[in-house]
Parts: structure tokens; C-alpha cells; sequence
């Protein structure tokens, strides 16, 4: 027997193996280096770290490989766009996540235990949280580009696993915090339980776990549809769940509100991107010439997911809940680029993935300055006159809240027109008319808040807007301009996407 060496193609895989490289730096910043010293060393390494493989990765985009790691990933221009998009969202997420006053100072401790107050008393930081902020960023890397259900999974369970502990960090409501780290976890787990089972049945279907080998059995007509329709049906559970698609969503708004808010800004962005990467490659490669079978119950989900996030975010009266519900209803805006299965809907959904991503950190970002003596106010009702209080902060934040809505000059406008270009031009006016009237109604509980802010008398309840660090300010001025920029010259990033975004079969 002969063994054969694996061939792996370092260049390409570089970007994901110096981030994973940053986290082992962290994980020994955390065993030998003082505490007093510890936050800044880590904070360098994690910035030092994503710069450093987004650098990489403009060096290597135009290399004429297009597979690595004996073939299990499958480095393309789309694949490329999202792992850039990653980087730029986790970049601007690390400078947030590295305002240690929204972490608990004793995570393994009994929420208001004595451990608990002495450590906050000596101004503990949990900087442990840059090294898993750094491996669910390698997770996320490594999901939109695999080529393989193995693959896939792992990716899948890289990203996830560092998530379910940060949710649980939260220095503020601590209860609630590890409440949502336990049910996300939990349902985790289920979904991880359903994509196992459809990556099985299609191994069963098509003898092959690559996505080239499903493609050709489906092609070939020849084996089971009935492996190939339930293994389809419970690999999406397990994706859709991933991007809180109804009726998977329901993690969303307990996780969103529960965990540290810069935690929530970055699984909000950075892992809808990765997770429609991944959603995306598969429907794009694996399922394309199976559309008549799964395409009906894709209409279905993103129409539900659609309606169902816009009319139960009314009723939302915590800003972290009615985000968590419109992240649900951008999830079905998204999906129509799924649907539509052309290039047109690629273009949109990266697009609009990345416009979508840099808001959403921006408006967390937004949310961590409102503050009163117990830690942050998420009570929209508390956020009444704000714009009064710190005009420039409830600005920036309706000037968010309107790049969701789609109005024009933000970013959100042309991504929902681009993304509605393509499910019309895909013929799904189904999908068309659901996301404009989702949208209409989406556009009244953002005017509401911004109405809520602006023309409402203050309240004098202690609510306050704290002066935000030289890092969070970075955060929100690079996402306010970005939006700001991609509304009013999007040209030059939908051009570069155009001629770029392509899955190679």
C-alpha cells in the first residue's frame, strides 16, 4: 500500500492559517503574559492578525490556482469577495469587542456571587475573548469556500463553537447572557444534529460528499430522489438556521439580546456572510440542477422569513429584539438572491452582504453608548429624545436604521434594488412583491424609532450617552461612511464584484 502525501497549497490557504496562527498567539498571551498587560497584547495581535490576511489574500486573489487542500476547497472570486468582506467586518467588530467594560470580568463565576464583585472591583479584563473572536473568524474563512460536506461541517462547528461562549460574557444582566449562550448552543447543536443527517442521505444519494460529485449524480438521474430531496431539505435546516431563516429563527432574538452587544454586532455580520457564502456555493454548485425540487420550498422560507421578521419587529420594544427581527427579515431579503440562481443574484447577494454588514456593526455599535448606572438601555421606550441629548449619536443611528430601511443615499437602497432586480429577472415575482411590501412595512418601525429619538420630549430616567472610545468611534465613523459612500457611488464595488464573483463548478 502506498501512501500518497497530501498536496496542500499554502498561498491560498495562508489568509485562514494566519488567523488561526493570531488565536495561538492569543491562547499563550493568555498563559504567560501579565494581566495588567494583557488586553493591549492582545488587542495588537487580533488587529495585527485580520490586517495582516486581508493583505495576504489581495496578494493571492488573481493566483491561477483555484483549489487547495486536496481539492476540499475551491478558492474562486466569490470566494475571495466574502472571505474579504469577513475580514473587513471582523476588523471593525475586534476594534468594538475591544471596549472590555461590556465583558464580565469572571466569566466562570455565579452571576452576583462575591467572586464576581471582587473581580470587577479589580477591573479584570476578559481578554480571552480576542483568541475566540479569532477562531470563529478562521470558522468563517473556511465555510463560504469548501467544496466538501466534511469540510463544511467542520467549518461549520469552527465558527459556531466560539460564538456559544461569547454570548455568554455579558458583564450586563448576566442571567439573560447565559441564558442566550445556552440556547444558542443547544439549538446548535439540533442544527449541526440536521446537517449531519443530510450530508448522510446525500452521501447515500450520490456516493460522494464533494459538491462536483452530488452535481453529477443529480446530472446523471440515476440514483434515488428520495435520498437526494431529504438530504437537500435537512442540510438547509441545518444553513438556515445559521442566517435565522423562519422557521429557524427562533435562537435570534434571545441570542441577540442576551449577549455582549459587540459579540451580537459580529455574529450579526460576520457570520450571515459566511453562512450565505457557504448557502450560496452549495445551491449555486451542488443543488443547481435540482432547482424544481428544492426551489418551491425556498420561495416559501424566504417569503415567511420576509413577513414574519418585518410584522413581529412592531412590537418590539427592545432596540436589541427589533434588530434581531429585522436581521430575521434581511435574512429572507438575502435569500431572493439564492432563489434567483444567476449571476445577477451572486453580485446581490455579495452586495448586499457586505453593505448589510458594516450597518449592522455600526448600529450595535450605536447601542453600546447608551447606557444609565446598571449598563446599557436597550428599553426603546428609554431612548425617547435622544436626538435631543447627543444629536450627532442619534443621527449616526438613523442614518443606520434608514440604510435598513433601503431609503436612497445609504448603502441598503441599492442592495435591496439590486437584490429585487434579480428575483425579477429570475422570474420570481413572488419574491418581488413580498420583499417590497416587507420592506414598506420594515421602513415604519425604523421611521418609528427615528420619529421616537427626534420628536419626543426626553425622559429623565438616567439615561445616558457615554463619550465612546477612540476604537468604538473608529467603528461607527468607517461604517457611517462606508454606507454613506456605497449609497452615493456604489460604481467601483459593484463593478469589482461583476467582474470578479464567480463559483467555479
Amino acid at each position: 500500500m502506498t501512501f500518497s502525501a497530501p498536496v496542500l497549497d499554502y498561498a491560498l490557504l495562508a489568509p485562514m492559517l494566519i488567523v488561526l496562527a493570531g488565536a495561538l498567539v492569543g491562547v499563550l498571551i493568555e498563559a504567560f503574559v501579565r494581566s495588567t498587560a494583557r488586553a493591549a497584547a492582545q488587542l495588537f495581535v487580533a488587529v495585527a492578525t485580520i490586517v495582516i490576511a486581508l493583505a495576504q489574500l489581495i496578494r493571492v486573489r488573481n493566483q491561477g490556482s483555484t483549489s487547495a487542500a486536496m481539492s476540499s476547497l475551491t478558492f474562486d472570486g466569490a470566494g475571495v469577495l466574502l472571505q474579504g468582506s469577513i475580514l473587513i467586518i471582523s476588523l471593525i467588530s475586534i476594534f468594538l469587542i475591544a471596549d472590555q467594560d461590556n465583558f464580565t470580568a469572571a466569566a466562570a463565576a455565579v452571576p452576583g456571587s462575591l467572586e464576581e464583585r471582587q473581580a470587577h472591583q479589580a477591573s479584570t479584563k476578559t481578554t480571552e475573548v480576542f483568541p475566540l473572536t479569532l477562531f470563529a473568524v478562521a470558522g468563517m474563512l473556511l465555510f463560504p469556500l469548501a467544496s466538501d460536506l466534511i469540510t463544511l461541517f467542520v467549518a461549520l462547528e469552527m465558527l459556531s463553537l466560539p460564538l456559544y461562549l461569547m454570548a455568554g460574557l455579558s458583564r450586563y444582566r448576566r442571567l439573560a447572557s447565559q441564558e442566550a449562550a445556552l440556547k444558542y448552543f443547544l439549538l446548535g447543536a439540533f442544527s449541526s444534529a440536521f446537517f449531519l443527517f443530510g450530508a448522510a442521505f446525500l452521501y447515500g444519494y450520490s456516493s460522494s460528499l464533494t459538491f462536483a460529485g452530488i452535481q453529477a449524480a443529480i446530472t446523471g438521474g440515476t440514483a434515488n430522489d428520495v435520498f437526494l430531496l431529504i438530504g437537500i431539505a435537512l442540510i438547509s435546516v441545518g444553513l438556515l438556521f445559521k442566517i435565522g431563516a423562519f422557521p429557524f429563527h427562533a435562537w435570534s432574538p434571545d441570542v441577540y439580546q442576551g449577549s455582549p452587544t459587540p459579540v451580537t454586532a459580529f455574529m450579526a455580520a460576520a457570520t450571515k456572510v459566511a453562512a450565505f457564502g457557504a448557502i450560496l456555493r452549495i445551491f449555486y454548485v451542488a443543488f443547481a440542477n435540482a432547482e424544481w425540487q428544492w426551489k418551491p420550498a425556498m420561495i416559501v422560507i424566504a417569503i415567511a422569513t420576509m413577513v414574519f421578521g418585518s410584522l413581529v419587529a412592531i412590537a418590539q420594544k427592545d432596540v436589541k429584539r427589533m434588530l434581531a427581527y429585522s436581521s430575521i427579515a434581511h435574512a429572507g431579503f438575502l435569500l431572493a438572491g439564492v432563489i434567483a440562481l444567476s449571476k445577477s443574484g451572486l453580485d446581490a447577494t455579495i452586495f448586499y452582504l457586505f453593505a448589510y454588514g458594516l450597518a449592522t456593526v455600526g448600529g450595535f455599535a450605536i447601542v453600546t453608548l447608551v447606557r444609565d448606572s446598571a449598563g446599557e438601555v436597550t428599553d426603546l421606550n428609554r431612548w425617547s429624545g435622544l436626538g435631543k441629548r447627543s444629536p450627532i449619536v442619534a443621527g449616526t443611528f438613523a442614518f443606520f436604521l434608514l440604510a435598513f430601511a433601503g431609503i436612497p443615499m445609504t448603502s441598503g437602497f441599492i442592495g435591496k434594488f439590486s437584490i429585487f432586480s434579480a428575483a425579477y429577472q429570475s422570474g420570481s415575482l413572488a419574491i418581488l412583491i413580498a420583499g417590497v411590501l416587507s420592506s414598506a412595512i420594515a421602513a415604519f418601525f425604523y421611521i418609528r424609532v427615528i420619529v421616537l429619538m427626534f420628536f419626543k420630549d426626553p425622559v429623565e430616567d438616567g439615561t445616558s450617552v457615554v463619550i465612546p472610545s477612540a476604537l468604538t468611534t473608529s467603528t461607527i465613523a468607517f461604517s457611517a461612511i462606508v454606507t454613506l459612500a456605497l449609497g452615493v457611488f456604489p460604481a467601483p464595488l459593484i463593478n469589482l464584484i461583476a467582474t470578479t464573483a464567480t463559483f467555479l463548478r
